[in-house]
Order: structure tokens, then sequence, then C-alpha cells
């Protein structure tokens, strides 16, 4: 994709989010941006350098005093003529701002089109792009730096030596196939093949810290009705999230709530309680959708009565699974092994906290290999496919079958990699991607 394949449109939209605010962004973009904000500002417009003046309507009209900040080609987020109002807050001038730019020949902006030009000249290459959107949604701190990197292009430039190395390589082979009377060089051998394995499969396990990273886990409360599932969710979430009596069985359903704990996003699932036996289908039915989630979370925590310790313990398989003992307050000196809380008191309720965390290690101590964990399903299911196709081509090549095999590997390994990077990628992969996008970005 180059220049060529940019719409000649001149798009225009809010950047900030709407409603109240102390300032609203208004953004242009296209062949028209800097004719159109000219008309619309009292000052004549100066290449990156913020300029103070009135903001005028269609009818010339004042509209407001604020700043405009003039970006042309190709030095501009999106490699297109980029003017950008800031104004007052408020959403009547905002959308009379935005009016204007539309009566003067620009047209609304759909979701994620200022991102998606700045992919389309060459701004950002897909994982960058993508990261824009993640940090944009990040909700901690960790999830944000992230995204930074990858914005920065920590896992862009990985991707893109794989790719280059693999271009040369395919030339190489190509050429030994295609003249084979010429002193090609020996196709038994190539280190770069070796190399980009390495390299895929390491950025490739990278994928589970960073997906925690970006989405965080998710964990069920499971346990006997009446151990206080719910009001140890309650006490998490410092808010009254489930309803919780004294009667068993009081949850019927399952009861989400979102949180940070350490750094960490989780996804906290209250259930139904796991009774013997019940003639009741509501509560039945409620039972199933508790082993559901046990299937489909990423962490277990087992709530037992501590003042009553004896219960059945609930089989988890081979999830990640934290016994917490409720209501330690009513049974100081129980021996039952597991982490000691009291949902009523907050006692051990950060002593959770940091058992949770810490079974998941999102720093980026826990792996060096790269400044930035791939986070994206997407690309992690096309690099794990390269990997495997450059795999099948060293083994090949090492078990002495003709080139061509290793040819046809390789092939499909690059076209991977252009689904990750951008290079190769269809246009339906790109319109579901930037679907996520929000208007003005």
């Amino acid at each position: 994709m180059n220049n060529a394949a940019l719409n000649n449109d001149t798009i225009a939209a809010c950047s900030t989010a709407a409603g109240r605010s102390a300032i609203a962004i208004l953004r242009l973009s296209g062949p028209e941006a800097l004719t159109i904000a000219q008309k619309m500002f009292a000052k004549p417009l100066i290449p990156r350098t913020a300029l103070v003046g009135d903001i005028y309507g269609e009818d010339g009209e004042t509209l407001d005093n604020g700043v405009a900040l003039c970006f042309p080609a190709p030095h501009s987020y999106t490699g297109e003529n980029c003017v950008e109002f800031h104004c007052h807050g408020s959403p009547i001038v905002a959308s009379a701002v935005l009016r204007t730019m539309f009566s003067l020949g620009a047209r609304q902006a759909l979701a994620g089109e200022f991102t998606r030009r700045a992919f389309l000249s060459g701004k950002l290459d897909l994982i960058q792009s993508e990261a824009v959107i993640d940090l944009i949604d990040a909700e901690t701190e960790q999830a944000a730096v992230n995204a930074a990197a990858q914005l920065n292009g920590a896992i862009s430039r990985e991707v893109n030596a794989v790719y280059d190395d693999l271009t040369l390589l395919l030339a190489h082979f190509h050429a030994f196939v295609d003249y084979p009377d010429e002193d090609i060089g020996d196709v038994t051998d190539y280190p770069q093949l070796a190399s980009s394995i390495e390299i895929l499969t390491k950025l490739a396990d990278t994928y589970n810290r960073g997906r925690i990273i970006r989405d965080g886990i998710r964990a069920v409360l499971i346990g006997a009705p009446n151990v206080g599932k719910s009001s140890l969710l309650n006490a998490l979430a410092g808010s009254d999230r489930a309803i919780v009596t004294d009667i068993p069985g009081t949850t019927r359903d399952t009861i989400e709530v979102t949180l940070v704990l350490n750094g960490l996003r989780v996804t906290l699932i209250d259930t139904a309680g796991f009774a013997s036996s019940t003639s009741d289908l509501i509560e039945r039915l409620g039972i199933e959708r508790s082993k559901a989630e046990i299937e489909r979370c990423d962490l277990v925590l087992a709530v037992y009565d501590a003042s009553s310790p004896s219960g059945s313990v609930i089989s988890t398989g081979d999830k990640k699974t934290l016994n917490v003992l409720n209501k330690c307050d009513l049974a100081q000196d129980s021996a039952a092994d597991g982490i000691r809380v009291s949902a009523k008191t907050g006692e051990g309720l950060q002593t959770l906290c940091e058992a949770i965390s810490g079974l998941f290690d999102i720093s980026q101590a826990a792996d060096r290999s790269f400044a930035s964990a791939l986070s994206n399903e997407r690309q992690y299911a096309a690099i794990s496919k390269a990997s495997a196709a450059l795999k099948s081509a060293a083994d090949a090549l090492e078990s002495g079958i003709a080139p061509d095999a290793a040819l046809s590997d390789v092939e499909y390994a690059l076209t991977a990699l252009g689904e990750v990077n951008g290079r190769t990628v269809r246009s339906d992969v790109t319109d579901t991607i930037f679907a996520r996008f929000c208007v003005g970005k």
C-alpha cells in the first residue's frame, strides 16, 4: 500500500471525549485541511506553531478564541496535511466548529480513520497502529508502558528484521531453483533461518505475559454456599456489588467486577455455591455456570469457612488455585491451610491481593528478551504460523529434501509476517482492526 491508495477526502472529527470539558480538540486531515482551517482562523497558519486567535463559523461569526496547530504533509500524524483546533470544551462550541468544517468541504471521519491513514501513508506499521488503541484502552500502568513500547517500534523492529532476512533468503532460494547451472551457493546452511526461528519463538513465548498485561486475568470465586464468597467480592471491590444474606444459595448467577490489584487487572467472578445436592433447578443451573467459569478462568479462588473448614474440597483440575479461609475473625486458631482473610474486618485482604499478583509476574524483569511483550492474539497467531513454517523449512533442508519444499515454507512464513506488520495484509483484516478505534483517532 502507498500514497496512491489514500482516500482524497478531507476528514474531520472531534478527538476528545464527548461531553463538557476544559478543552475540545477538533482535527482535520486531507488535501483541503489547510485551506479549510485557514478560512476558519483569524491569523495565517504557521507550520508546527501554536497560534491563539478567533475561530470563525460558516457565516463568519466568531465561535471561540482558541489555538490552531498546523502540520503540513508529510510531517504529521497521518502523513497528510493536518490541522487541529483546541477550543473551549463546550459541546455546543465543539459541534459548531465541526459543523463549519463540514460546510467547507470536510466529511465526518470514520472510527480509526486518522490512524488508518497514518498506516496507509507509512507513518505507522500495523503493529504500531494496533498499539495506538491498546494504549488508549490501557487500564493499568504496565499495560500502558507495554503498548507505548509497541507504538515506539519495539516489536516492529524484531518482526521487520526477520521479514527482511527472509526476503533475502527467499531471493536466494528462487535464484538457486530458477538457475541451477549458476554457482549460487549451498542451500543447506542458512544461519538467518535459524536466527529467524529463534527470534520468532522467543517473541511468541512472551504472548501469555503480554495477554495478561493487556487483558488481565479472570479469577473465579468458588466454594460451598454461605462461606462468604459474595462478601469477599464486595470487600475486594470496595463496594456492594453482590447481594449478601445469611441464607445459603443467595447467589444464583455469576457476578463480575473488574479491579486493579497491585498493578494487575483482575476480573473477579462470584459464583453460585457448590452444594452437595440440590433439587432447585435454578440453583443447579447456577452451579453449571460456576463450572463453566472454572474452565475459562486463569485463577481459582477456592473459598472456605475458616470457622468450619471441614467442608469438601472442590476439584479445580490443573487451574492455578489459591485456597482462601474466610471468616478468620471467627476462628483465630484454625490450622487449615490457606490464606486467612476476613471480608468483614478486612484482615488478610492485602496478603490475598499480593498472592494473586505474585502468581502472574508481568514485570519487564520477567523476560528481558524484548522491550515489549506480544499482547495481540492476531499477531501471536501469525507469528506462530511463521515460526512453524520456518521450522518445517529447516527440517526439509536438514533431511536433504529439494529446496523447493523449503521455498514454499519460507514463502508462507513471509506472508504470515506480512499480516503482522501490514506489508501483505488483506483489506478485510485492516477493516476489522480499525473498527476497534474511536472516532477522532
